[in-house]
């Protein structure tokens, strides 16, 4: 069924995607790449220690996505501190877990987002027709990656914080400017759903 994953037999999943829908999830996986940034050794090309002892950052972003994308380890941001001392202890568990996990958690994010655009880009133009997506089953677990990483941004800008909020969004009138883009957040969710249900055992 188009727009719906499906086992393929010894693992992985396919789903049937046309040329507009590969165009969307590409154009958002490049956007996702662009919100990440590179890699955090630019400087130090092909020195793979530079690369192993390089720290991250210690501060969490100011971006709402990137906040959404990478959040403070230590911590729910609604559960309030239960002193001062508290809140300045988490605020530095935080940092130094962001410091030493954030570069690896962005490069997996990354390679992600890739392996969509890579697996889209091999199947060439779709032209006005139709295609079948195969994806093996390490694909398979870099696609769900990359769509909960969409879906998160998409919600982030959307600022959907609980299921109530994402009640809401059904009920969004055709002219409101956020109904594109309410489009997709739930047409990626259909589509994670329907990939989380092809991996599981």
């Amino acid at each position: 069924m188009p727009g719906t994953f499906e086992p393929l037999p010894g693992g992985g999943a396919a789903v049937v995607l046309d040329h507009v829908e590969m165009s969307i999830i590409r154009s958002l996986a490049v956007q996702l790449l662009e919100l990440i940034g590179p890699g955090p050794v630019e400087d130090a090309a092909g020195d793979p220690l530079a690369e192993l002892f390089a720290e991250g950052p210690s501060e969490p972003p100011a971006d709402p996505v990137l906040k959404r994308l990478f959040p403070d380890a230590y911590g729910a941001p609604e559960q309030a501190p239960a002193s001062p001392a508290d809140a300045e202890e988490r605020r530095a568990h935080s940092a130094e877990f962001r410091r030493f996990t954030e570069n690896d958690l962005r490069a997996g994010k990354r390679g992600n987002a890739l392996s969509v655009i890579r697996s889209l880009d091999a199947l060439g133009s779709a032209g006005e027709g139709e295609r079948v997506l195969s994806l093996s089953p390490e694909e398979s677990r870099q696609w769900l990656g990359a769509l909960n990483d969409l879906r998160l941004a998409i919600g982030a800008r959307l600022e959907i914080a609980d299921e109530d909020d994402t009640e809401a969004l059904y009920r969004l009138p055709d002219e409101d400017p956020r109904k594109p883009m309410v489009m997709a957040y739930l047409w990626l969710g259909g589509l994670q759903e329907t990939l989380v249900s092809t991996l599981m055992p």
